[in-house]
C-alpha cells in the first residue's frame, strides 16, 4: 500500500511510531497521543546499514511481527495540511528507501478513558527485504546492538532510548523481548568502555 492510497481525500493523517519515531519524530505534527496497535508484536528483527549501523556491522531495529494475540504500544502523532505531504516526503526517505519498510494502515487505540480509536498509517519491515535479519537470542542480538553504530547514532542509544519511552509512557507494559535485549546489551557495555 502506498501512503498516498491512504490519503485519498483526507487533510489529516495519523502516522504510528513503535521504534525511534517515538522520541525522534523529526517531522512537524499537530498533536501527538500514546496507546497500541493489536495484531503485531515488536521485535529487533530488522538490520539497519546506514541509521545504526552499516555493511559490515549492520545495527538491529525493530520491525512488526503480526500475532493475533499481540500488541504494540507507541506513539501516533496526526499531521494536519501541508504537515501531511511533508511527513510522508520524510518517512518515505528515513523508512521506505534507507530502511526497506512498506506501509499499512492499522487501527491506533489511544491510551485513556473515553478515547476513539484511529486509523493510523505504519512502516513494517517484511522478511523479503535484504536487511531483515530475522529472530535471535536476546544476548546475540545485545552483542550486536551494542557494537554497531551508523550515521544517526550508536545503536545503543536506539535501543536505551526506546526502553526509556516505555518504562516512562507506558510503565504498566511489560515488553519482554525489548528489556531482555536491552539487560544483554547492559552485560557488554563495560567491556566496550574498557576496550577503548
Amino acid at each position: 500500500m502506498k501512503p498516498q492510497d491512504i490519503l485519498a481525500g483526507k487533510t489529516s493523517l495519523w502516522i504510528f511510531g513503535y521504534g525511534s519515531l517515538v522520541w525522534k519524530p523529526d517531522f512537524k505534527y499537530k498533536r501527538s497521543k500514546v496507546g497500541y496497535i493489536q495484531g503485531y508484536k515488536r521485535r529487533f528483527w530488522h538490520g539497519d546499514n546506514f541509521h545504526r549501523g552499516n555493511d559490515e556491522l549492520p545495527g538491529r531495529v525493530v520491525t512488526l511481527i503480526e500475532e493475533e494475540d499481540a500488541s504494540t504500544w507507541g506513539v501516533a502523532f496526526e499531521v494536519t495540511g501541508a504537515q501531511v505531504e511533508e511527513s510522508l516526503k520524510y518517512l518515505n526517505v528515513r523508512e521506505a528507501v534507507c530502511g526497506g519498510y512498506v506501509t499499512k494502515a492499522v487501527e491506533f487505540v489511544p491510551d485513556g478513558e473515553n478515547e476513539e480509536p484511529v486509523q493510523a498509517l505504519v512502516y513494517i519491515a517484511t522478511p523479503d527485504n535484504p536487511l531483515y535479519l530475522g529472530p535471535a537470542s536476546p544476548e546475540v542480538i545485545g552483542s550486536q546492538i551494542a557494537m554497531s553504530q551508523g550515521k544517526t547514532g550508536h545503536n545503543l542509544e536506539y535501543l536505551l532510548r526506546l526502553a526509556e519511552f516505555m518504562r516512562m509512557s507506558c510503565p504498566h507494559v511489560e515488553d519482554h523481548h525489548l528489556f531482555s535485549i536491552e539487560a544483554a546489551a547492559m552485560v557488554l557495555v563495560p567491556y566496550l568502555l574498557g576496550a577503548q
